[in-house]
């Protein structure tokens, strides 16, 4: 491919991976379509969350589960082993019968239920984790019984509790050009005149690191910036780090500066980790390949101190849990975004600038004139329109305690990532 010919510097450090959209060119077929899988996770078309279309779509969900309460709900389906597809398991008209309340498998005028997990059921099962914002295997694992499990009446609540959360977002009116961050989705949606033209995966905080719902403006992109590692994370992890590995901060580009981040440097080997003033030192890390930024930044206005940037382990975006950062928001093709930020901005009209500026290898912070309104927000279930209901896991508990979790990964997962010193 043109692109496997072309492809620019920063794509080929080690750990930054390839770009938005991109496959891996050396997959097996059966990875290769994986990571076909990975990416339906992204909403499908042009519909904001915020918008008319979208509370239409969900108040006919709406309708739709308050039918299915009256019905009698669903049944639970027994916990136990996974079964795969071929595999016969006691629990197969369980599952057949749930996966039909919500429409995923049509419905069988049979005598009698098979106790196989066929082609049909299988093709049901993946609509069902898509719909769920599970890893799509046609497995009944865990986690997908899980999801199962959460009764239709809490799934009408679920509903109704995001709709009131949209139509509160939507008041006062939104502005016409916008960046959106569903935490529980793991997606940005930015939007211009009403409508999305980019959608992007996003890492977002872990538990104990929640990203907060805000709202601010990005006012600046950063090229190539320095991280300044925030005092909790210096508390919390790094200073721990450092009493295992006081090398850890030469492998990594980090300095360590007296009072402020610009104060005088502190060499390193100077200090004794076990009884640092953890009040007065001041870490940053210098820009590069190794920065915990990655190569871009946009700097935000807001409370509490998040941002958005570039992360070096693109190689996360993979998964489709992706709660593993300290609060900030981490953005696959960052530079597509940052493209459309600052394409009002004198000079930066042109495809491609952000790129050229990467070539160059030279900070830049690029102050946007016109500052771009950022929302995060929690948005745990909604309806495409013309589509399916969507739920996501309520990673951070706030929709009650009944649909808290459930979001075990499939045991064929990646393991999740150690915690590290990333924002």
């Amino acid at each position: 491919m043109a692109h496997a010919q072309s492809a620019e510097w920063w794509e080929q450090i080690p750990g930054f991976g390839t770009g938005y959209n991109e496959r891996r060119r050396s997959e097996q077929p059966r990875r290769a379509e994986a990571a076909r899988e990975t990416f339906e996770d992204l909403r499908p078309n042009a519909t904001p969350w915020l918008s008319e279309d979208m509370v239409a779509a969900i108040d006919s969900g709406i309708e739709r589960y308050q039918r299915i309460v009256e019905r009698g709900g669903w049944p639970n389906v027994p916990r136990g082993r996974t079964i795969r597809p071929g595999d016969d398991d006691e629990r197969m008209p369980l599952v057949k019968k749930r996966l039909r309340a919500t429409g995923e498998l049509a419905r069988s005028d049979a005598y009698f239920e098979t106790l196989t997990l066929d082609d049909s059921v299988e093709r049901a099962v993946r609509a069902f984790q898509r719909g769920n914002g599970l890893r799509v295997t046609g497995r009944i694992d865990r986690a997908t019984i899980e999801a199962m499990n959460i009764s239709a009446a809490d799934r009408l609540a679920q509903l109704r509790l995001n709709r009131q959360r949209i139509v509160e977002l939507m008041q006062p009116r939104t502005d016409d050009r916008y960046v959106l961050v569903n935490v529980p989705a793991f997606e940005l949606e930015a939007v211009e005149r009403y409508e999305v033209v980019q959608r992007h995966r996003v890492i977002v905080g872990r538990e104990g690191r929640e990203t907060p719902s805000l709202r601010g403006s990005i006012r600046a992109v950063n090229f190539f910036p320095y991280w300044r590692v925030p005092t909790s994370v210096a508390t919390l992890d790094l200073i721990p780090r450092l009493r295992k590995e006081p090398d850890y901060l030469e492998k990594e580009g980090i300095r360590v500066y007296d009072g402020s981040y610009d104060g005088p440097e502190i060499p390193a080997t100077q200090i004794d980790w076990s009884m640092v003033d953890q009040n007065r030192i001041r870490f940053k890390q210098d820009p590069g390949d190794r920065n915990a930024l990655g190569l871009v930044r946009l700097d935000m206005s807001n409370e509490h101190g998040v941002y958005m940037h570039d992360t070096p382990m693109k190689n996360l975006f993979d998964q489709r849990g992706r709660a593993f950062s300290a609060g900030c928001v981490r953005v696959q093709g960052v530079v597509d975004l940052a493209e459309w930020l600052a394409r009002s901005e004198a000079g930066w009209d042109r495809p491609g600038r952000a790129r050229e500026v990467l070539e160059t290898g030279q900070a830049i912070d690029l102050q946007l004139s016109r500052p771009v309104p950022v929302i995060f927000t929690y948005i745990t279930a909604w309806a495409e329109p013309g589509g399916g209901v969507q739920f996501r896991t309520d990673l951070y508990g706030r929709d009650g305690s009944t649909l808290h979790g459930g979001a075990e990964n499939d045991p064929d997962a990646p393991p999740p990532p150690p915690n590290g010193i990333a924002p």
